[in-house]
Formats: C-alpha cells, structure tokens, sequence
C-alpha cells in the first residue's frame, strides 16, 4: 500500500508527456527510492559553517536541517551572521527525490521572489553535487554548479561555481564553505499525525 502511494503520488506531479516516456514500473520507482533517499542524511543536525565568497569575503553561520514528517524529504535552514549573532541572509530549502526522474529536487527561498529557485540533484560517487538558479526573475539572477564533497559525520566542504549569462561562462569557487557538526541529526514528526476520529475506532 505505502509503495503504490509513492508510485501515485510522484506520478501525479508529473506532465503527461513525462509519464508516457518514463515507463517504469512500480517495483523500479521503490528500488530507486530506497536506494536514495538517505542520499542528503548527511545533512541532517546542527552545522556551524565559515564561507569564503568572491564578492561578499569572509563571513561565518549557521546551517540546520532535519527530515520532514514520515518521508525522504528534507527541510534546512541557511543562515549568514555577523560578529554580534545579527542575521545577514537566512534562506530555507526544501530538498525531496523524485524517483521517476531518478533525481533529488531542490526549491529555496529568497527574499521576496517566492519559490522561483529551484534545482536538482544527484549523488555521484562520494559527492553531492547540484545545478540551481538563484535570484531567479531578478536582475542578479545566477546559475550555480554545487558539490559537498569531503563528507564525514562531523564535517563537509562545500564549493559553488557561479555563471551570470545563462552558463555560457563560469566562475570557479565563487564560494567555498567549511561546516563542522554543532548538533545531532533530527527530524519533524508528523504535522497531522493519525489519530482516531471522534475517540472511535475503526471498522
């Protein structure tokens, strides 16, 4: 039952077009499903981070995240402080695996401008590594090539190239961050958790 409801649920989302051509069946979706979806765990706690940026220079934060409910999905917080723990930027990505497409989803926040900045993800050998926009709709809008890599259980580094004309050219390493784990891996319960309707059981 839980598996058909994952086949359906990611079907749904999906145009006509790209479920016609996909063509896997039920049993291929679960397999690609369970062999990802821990592929971001190493994500999941407390990070304290320092950042090297090519137009902003040194700066530090924070980075949390923790997985949503029952799934794969994951929700973390990114957030840029100054010496006396002042908020800079703080963004929120939404990160979920999309087994038809065999690949990992991503949607962030940015200030004003909705949920425009989206991507998408894979897990190549040690690495994670991502393509998304940023600032999408906006003067400053920007591709990015991400990879974490050097992954351990109480660190990660992280590089970012950065492209302002659509990915014809690219700036290599327009940021590097350090992270180094401040928290255990978490999770959100459920929001709506199952109950009991009216204290009766059910037939």
């Amino acid at each position: 039952m839980k598996a058909t409801l994952l086949v359906a649920a990611v079907t749904i989302g999906l145009p006509l077009s790209a479920q016609s051509a996909v063509q896997r069946t039920e049993s291929q979706l679960r397999a690609d499903f369970e062999a990802h979806k821990a592929d971001f765990d190493y994500l999941l706690g407390d990070w304290e981070f320092t950042a090297v940026s090519r137009q902003f220079g040194n700066f530090r934060g924070f980075w949390s995240a923790f997985r949503l409910g029952e799934g794969a999905e994951i929700l973390d917080e990114y957030r840029v402080v100054g010496d006396s723990g002042e908020t800079y930027y703080v963004t929120n990505t939404l990160r979920a695996y999309n087994a038809v497409l065999d690949r990992w989803e991503l949607v962030s926040t940015e200030g004003g401008t909705g949920l425009q900045n989206v991507g998408t993800a894979r897990h190549v050998e040690t690495e994670m590594r991502i393509e998304q926009t940023f600032g999408a709709g906006t003067p400053g809008q920007s591709q990015w090539r991400i990879r974490y890599y050097d992954i351990r259980p109480d660190r990660f580094s992280w590089a970012g190239d950065r492209s302002t004309d659509s990915g014809r050219t690219w700036v290599t390493d327009w940021l590097r961050i350090e992270a180094r784990r401040i928290g255990p891996s978490r999770a959100l319960g459920p929001l709506a958790p199952a109950r009991k309707v009216g204290g009766e059981s059910p037939n």
